[in-house]
């Protein structure tokens, strides 16, 4: 596969405007999990025929504002020059050769007749089940928001306010609040089998 680093959206936009599908690695230099999913993408043989494109959001700051992505890494995905989904945060080896492949790509998590549910979750840095409850949502292939209450007080209080609970992980699900990774809500209010 070939990896190319971007040092602008600029540069990323004419990469991968003449391919049919292209992929960029958003990573934090020196971050344990930017890290975990460069080298994984690194030591995937996935042939020629797709390109991945690497930018590090410490030097290269208007990529991930320009896609609106707020976290580390992450894993956007194009075709034809759109942006169609977003995975976040390290995958495995066979789950990235699998998004690659064209396998995996993008179920954003739906409802009757199609309706788009809105996924919120709320984290910290520091809160192993949040990691988990993320992993467990980039393996669904469920797109969410993130919202650091660490670094969002206002956040916090809206959170707390919803739910009446101060812990982490929260996640909302069109309204309805889920204190904690319960994993059989989850699964029922998006409707994963």
């Amino acid at each position: 596969m070939k990896i190319t680093s971007v040092n602008s959206y600029k540069d990323l936009e004419s990469g991968i405007s003449t391919k049919e599908k292209a992929f960029l690695l958003l990573y934090k230099n020196g971050a344990n999990q930017s890290e975990c999913a460069l080298e994984r993408l690194q030591n995937i043989n996935a042939g020629e025929s797709h390109n991945l494109f690497t930018a590090d959001v410490t030097s290269v700051r208007d990529i991930h504002e320009r896609l609106e992505i707020s976290t580390a890494p992450s894993l956007a995905i194009f075709e034809n020059g759109k942006l169609v989904n977003i995975i976040k945060g390290c995958q495995s080896e066979s789950a990235y050769r699998s998004i690659l492949s064209g396998r995996e790509i993008g179920r954003q998590a739906s409802g009757e007749a199609g309706k788009s549910k809105q996924v919120t979750v709320y984290t910290t840095p520091s809160c192993s089940w949040c990691t988990t409850l993320k992993t467990y949502l980039d393996q669904q292939q469920v797109r969410y928001r993130e919202i650091n209450v660490a670094a969002e007080p206002s956040a916090a209080e809206a959170m707390v306010k919803r739910s009446g609970q101060q812990g982490v992980p929260q996640t909302e699900i069109n309204g309805q609040m889920i204190v904690g990774f319960d994993k059989t809500r989850i699964n029922q209010l998006l409707e994963i089998k």
